[in-house]
């Protein structure tokens, strides 16, 4: 069975459009095994820490290349 938490992040990556492979690359991870771990196949240590994080980090660069581009523009 899928952890909860996995919706969560597949719906933040959708909303902050950030990919598998954005997110894998960021991991360090290939796409499919990020694959996975997000439906549930399988379960390495502190997934849900390492996979918020690495999102966090890929939406905290988005925002700040965005408000460059304001700021230029």
């Amino acid at each position: 069975m899928t952890a909860q938490w996995t919706g969560s992040v597949v719906g933040e990556m959708h909303l902050n459009k950030v990919t598998m492979k954005q997110l894998a690359d960021e991991l360090g991870w290939h796409p499919k095994y990020l694959s996975a771990v997000l439906n549930g196949h399988r379960n390495p240590k502190k997934a849900e820490e390492k996979i918020r994080d690495a999102l966090c980090r890929i939406i905290e660069r988005k925002e700040q290349n965005n408000a460059e581009a304001e700021t230029e523009g």
